[in-house]
């Protein structure tokens, strides 16, 4: 049988969500950026109806700064600051868990205050103190894989985490540089971190892996066309879960606005990838 990564292995419970390579499918989404309370809870409200009516396991993912820009005029976000009442008013007037990213060792105790999942950085992910802070606080740590790496480096970066004595890490494929503003998916590299990690749950992230690093110039570029190819292929091979960015509307966000799906598009194909995950783990 071809290798997938459903191998037996971790099972990741937060705010009611499990994230195992063999369980059905979960879904992290939500805007590139947070920009403000009204937007986060119109969008979180919105994806907590489509996963209760599909019946997916969702956590909500919004960032507080957008540390990694193409250029210094690029809109970075509100602020750690003005996000944590945002994030806990999720939380608890909504029922989801929450995502963020973090960039230095010094907001991964802040965060976790109000989120359920710490996220490092694709560019960061090899930066020592930070998953350490972030393995320190006891929360969810997804590690996205750097561009730059190969898929059997993730054992060194999760082993980071695990070692410090956080058992709760994920790993998050996101594409790997090819070229000029270019990145591709290699599929094989989902059933590889599975193995590496010793049974990690693996997360697809289908809208940066479209995403064309400043391939505008001054901002990146994306080709959201190619979102639903790659989630459904990624899924085909089996995940524990799907990493989607999604906007009201996508062509006015401040943040990757052209990998981001627009919100009216995100059901049908989140249903789509339920009949796919099914069939990938009825085959297994």
């Amino acid at each position: 049988m071809p290798e997938t990564a459903q191998t037996s292995g971790s099972v990741i419970q937060t705010g009611g969500v499990a994230f195992a390579n063999h369980l059905p499918l979960a879904l992290i989404a939500g805007p590139c950026q947070l920009e403000g309370r009204t937007h986060a809870l119109e969008v979180a409200s919105a994806l907590k109806e489509m996963a209760q009516k599909l019946g997916i396991g969702l956590v909500f993912k919004s960032s507080f700064d957008k540390a990694n820009r193409t250029s210094g005029r690029s809109a970075r976000g509100v602020g750690l600051d003005e996000a944590l009442p945002v994030f806990a008013e999720i939380r608890e007037s909504l029922g989801l868990p929450v995502l963020t990213d973090v960039h230095e060792a010094e907001q991964c105790a802040r965060a976790a205050q109000a989120v359920d999942i710490l996220q490092i950085p694709a560019f960061l992910c090899r930066q020592t103190d930070l998953l350490l802070a972030a393995a320190a606080t006891g929360r969810v740590v997804n590690v996205k894989k750097g561009q730059f790496l190969a898929p059997w480096d993730m054992a060194h970066v999760a082993s980071k985490v695990t070692q410090a004595g956080n058992p709760n890490v994920i790993v998050t494929e996101r594409g790997a540089s090819f070229g000029y503003n270019t990145l591709v998916s290699d599929m094989r590299a989902l059933p590889i971190m599975a193995r590496v990690t010793g049974g990690a749950p693996v997360v697809f992230d289908a809208t940066h892996s479209v995403q064309q690093p400043g391939g505008q110039g001054a901002t990146s570029g994306g080709q959201r066309e190619f979102v639903a190819v790659l989630a459904r292929a990624a899924v085909a091979v089996g995940v524990a879960g799907v990493f989607i960015e999604t906007h009201p509307d996508p062509d006015r966000a401040p943040s990757d606005g052209p990998n981001m799906v627009a919100l009216a598009d995100l059901p049908a194909l989140v249903e789509t990838l339920m009949a796919f995950d099914r069939l990938a783990k009825a085959s297994a």
